[in-house]
């Protein structure tokens, strides 16, 4: 499982309330819909990381 780093992250308020509201509608945590999305944005952008492999 790859490693996870935190940061803070600055959102306009009513982007933050639609991204928990989204969440919510998604059984997710708001963290976790925030992954979602980027997960969604990088792989459509075909900008998605390397997966490393473990041995």
């Amino acid at each position: 499982m790859s490693k996870k780093k935190a940061f803070a992250l600055r959102l306009n308020e009513d982007m933050l309330k639609a991204i928990e509201k989204w969440a919510s509608d998604d059984f997710r945590s708001t963290n976790g819909q925030i992954e979602y999305m980027l997960s969604k944005a990088l792989k459509e952008a075909k900008r998605q990381p390397k997966k490393k492999e473990e041995n």
